[in-house]
């Protein structure tokens, strides 16, 4: 079988409750941080980024950083899984992802508290993808980050769990997201050409916890 490695920069793991059985969220970034364990090639555990939750999804989004770009496999995942499936037993499901980061940019607002964390995920249509990287890279992205209220944006490429683009921005508040300043960014004449062409598009709100 031919193994496929991917630049991996995070692992965004994914884990998701059936109604009812909510955890208590304040207790999840000790989990991820407990069960963040060493990747082949690191010399030193995982490091806890982010970590935001859905109560609209029931799912937690955390973001583990690696020490530096590292070629890794799907496989090499399992182990971090199989800790964090035992960790949650009553999860509906758990899944572990590589990202690769293409873009990362400081917001106005740097240093602020984040309360929130926006997150866009979509696949580009057939052919697509050179040009909404483009638009992303050089007009959408820093502009969102320039926004007051904007503390931090990125990137990602998701090798496992797609969508593919993960887009992702943490805001002083979710009406960061209302300023007219926002609103101007996403309303430019590039993105009315770029945005129809999104396929599988999610976008979600999470609190930052």
């Amino acid at each position: 079988m031919q193994i496929q490695t991917r630049p991996t920069d995070f692992l965004l793991i994914q884990i998701s409750w059936p109604a009812g059985k909510e955890p208590a969220p304040a207790g999840l970034p000790a989990t991820l941080q407990q069960n963040a364990l060493k990747m082949p090639g690191c010399d030193q555990p995982l490091s806890l980024l982010r970590c935001a939750w859905s109560a609209e999804l029931r799912c937690l989004y955390g973001y583990l950083a690696l020490p530096g770009r590292t070629e890794l496999d799907a496989a090499d995942l399992s182990p971090i899984r199989d800790a964090l499936a035992s960790a949650t037993p009553e999860a509906a499901d758990v899944r572990v992802s590589r990202l690769e980061c293409v873009f990362e940019r400081e917001g106005h607002s740097i240093g602020g508290n984040p309360t929130a964390h926006y997150v866009v995920e979509m696949d580009p249509e057939d052919g697509w993808m050179p040009e909404i990287s483009r638009w992303y890279d050089e007009e959408h992205m820093p502009g969102l980050a320039a926004v007051p209220g904007c503390v931090h944006a990125w990137r990602m490429l998701n090798h496992d769990h797609g969508p593919l683009s993960l887009a992702c921005y943490d805001l002083v508040t979710p009406e960061t997201m209302g300023s007219p300043s926002w609103l101007a960014v996403r309303a430019t004449d590039w993105s009315s050409v770029t945005r129809p062409h999104f396929t599988n598009t999610k976008r979600t709100m999470f609190s930052v916890i």
